[in-house]
């Protein structure tokens, strides 16, 4: 299986289909430490990232979204002081793409 981070985001539209279970049991273990959490009656991955202050957290919230911008896929960004949270899902399917999982891969590859 190709790493989540060697692939592209697709361009996503109303109709197209959630990941499986099948699928998620197959790519979660790229992404381990995020977590699929129901918000909004909606499936989403979630992560937080720890920082020592809120300008190296403010820097990493800048670099995840020059990223989104480059694979036009957008999550939703909660920047605190020492503290990031991240949360990707897909708005048109109401839930979660194989996008989310290569988008939560590549956050990863940000803080390393």
């Amino acid at each position: 299986m190709e790493q989540l981070t060697q692939q592209k985001c697709t361009a996503c539209h109303r109709d197209a289909p959630p990941v499986t279970e099948a699928e998620i049991a197959e790519l979660k273990p790229q992404i381990t430490d995020w977590k699929i959490v129901e918000q909004s009656g909606e499936s989403r991955l979630e992560r937080v990232y720890k920082f020592p202050d809120f300008k190296t957290a403010l820097a990493f919230t800048q670099r995840v979204g020059e990223e989104a911008e480059k694979e036009g896929h957008h999550p939703a960004l909660l920047t605190e002081w020492g503290k990031v949270t991240v949360t990707w899902w897909t708005h048109a399917i109401s839930g979660l793409h194989r996008n989310d999982f290569i988008m939560a891969a590549k956050t990863d590859q940000l803080v390393a």
